[in-house]
């Protein structure tokens, strides 16, 4: 029987990150994985790397790239001629990314020296002992991190053909020519722009009255008008009362004025949220608490139930982010190891990756004005920003939310070109407790997109400097 310090059940974001950070601080470290690729062969990355956060993003700039050249190059004045789309192209470019994904953790466990076990792992007899095929590790702690797994809708189960979860949405051979989406969350938007600029007609179907409700409400009512101008169609506060599939998908469904209408569609994506994976853990074997909804019960700290078993990322409460994921995954590791490591669920950033990008960290509005928090905001929009003008991208804007007497901010959320990058400025002010002012303050490279920071930030004074 191997004997290690740390065993990390999951080599996504959060497993291998802790896996890594946990033999960086000198503890004889293994981790556990079964994905397998394309190839057949071990795949580490988890959920994320190998069906998820990479391969999406890949195809969100092949197909943002296909439908820059076919619809606004032009006023740059590049002509382009006999444009054509070769989607086993990108498709193969998608795959390579997610191939160099891969063998770059691959590298990373070499290098820390982190033992690397393929398959399912499980606790055997005891809390301290972990199963993976013919092998029992013993482990001092266990970090269980084996993630989440795709909702489906009753009745609709995916095949992967018809009716794809992510892993079919980021695989299909041909461009659907109607494309049925059930779920405006962030899989459901983006998924629903990559195979309409790819030519598909696409509808999403969303069971709650508003769109984008965990966003600040007045983003999210920008953000609906501008999807719609890209032609995605949306319905909103419907229920869905019959899928059946043939050839294709047919989706009968309640609108919100109780009318009852029929979806016709060659695929339909199915993206209502994900369920925590404890599936072949021997949760119940070893007595490991899990809560209501099936997640493991953590506390602050991510302990379990059980002295010496950890959870985190997907498997536990809290955001399903690939980066919360990771930072747990560090606190995790230092925690055994006797650091005291911070990590403050308010600070992390939540980012759709659609076009434009709709980023954001701490409350929205609507939530302040709930709370009966006192605030100020500053709204500046990126028409009046000059290297937005200059790239041609001057859709949305950047709020700043602070509070009304101490000018801490409480919330920012962009809307617009690199939101995904421009928001670190925010969470970076955040954790140190920043004013408004305080951005408001530093000079900021001109021309530059994060200029729309600091005049947001000084609109929460009114005294914006360039509206």
């Amino acid at each position: 029987m191997k004997s290690f310090v740390v065993v990390v059940i999951g080599g996504g974001p959060g497993g291998y990150i802790a896996a890594i950070r946990a033999a960086q601080l000198g503890l004889s470290t293994a981790c556990i994985d079964e994905w397998r690729g394309a190839d057949g062969k071990p795949a580490l990355g988890g959920t994320c790397t190998n069906v998820g956060c990479i391969p999406s993003k890949a195809l969100l700039q092949s197909s943002e790239n296909y439908e820059q050249a076919g619809h606004h190059f032009a006023e740059h004045g590049v002509k382009v001629k006999g444009l054509e789309l070769d989607l086993a192209q990108m498709m193969k470019r998608k795959d390579k990314v997610v191939q160099s994904s891969n063998d770059g953790i691959v590298y990373l466990f070499r290098k820390n020296k982190v033992a690397f076990f393929h398959g399912r792992g499980s606790f055997g007899k005891s809390p301290s002992e972990v199963v993976v095929g013919d092998e029992t590790l013993q482990a001092r702690h266990v970090i269980i991190a084996t993630g989440s797994n795709p909702r489906p809708l009753p009745g609709a189960d995916f095949d992967e053909k018809l009716v794809l979860s992510n892993t079919g949405a980021l695989a299909i051979p041909d461009v659907p020519k109607r494309l049925g989406v059930i779920g405006a969350g962030v899989i459901g938007l983006e998924m629903g722009s990559v195979w309409r600029r790819l030519g598909s007609d696409v509808t999403i179907l969303e069971a709650l009255p508003t769109f984008l409700g965990a966003a600040d409400e007045q983003l999210a009512k920008e953000a609906a008008k501008v999807f719609s101008k890209q032609s995605l169609k949306f319905e909103l506060g419907v229920k869905i009362t019959k899928i059946e599939k043939k050839k294709n998908v047919t989706v009968q469904y309640t609108a919100s004025d109780n009318s009852s209408k029929t979806l016709e569609c060659d695929r339909l994506i199915v993206s209502i949220g994900r369920v925590p994976n404890t599936e072949g853990l021997n949760a119940a074997g070893v007595g490991l608490k899990l809560d209501e909804r099936g997640f493991i019960a953590v506390d602050d700290d991510c302990r379990t139930n059980l002295a010496n078993v950890w959870a985190i990322g997907d498997v536990v409460r809290g955001p399903m982010l690939a980066h919360k994921a990771e930072e747990e995954g560090v606190t995790v590791a230092e925690r055994i190891a006797g650091q005291k490591p911070h990590l403050d669920f308010n600070t992390v950033p939540w980012v759709i990756y659609t076009t434009p990008e709709i980023a954001w960290v701490g409350k929205t509005e609507q939530q302040l004005k709930a709370e009966g928090v006192e605030y100020r905001a500053g709204v500046f929009p990126f028409s009046a920003n000059a290297r937005a003008r200059a790239l041609g991208d001057t859709t949305g804007m950047v709020k700043f939310l602070a509070q009304a007497k101490t000018d801490e901010i409480l919330g920012v959320h962009i809307m617009g070109p690199f939101a995904s990058e421009l928001i670190a400025e925010a969470v970076v002010a955040m954790e140190f407790r920043g004013s408004a002012e305080d951005i408001g303050m530093i000079c900021h490279a001109h021309p530059s997109l994060s200029e729309a920071l600091k005049d947001a930030a000084l609109g929460v004074d009114k005294r914006s400097l360039n509206i």
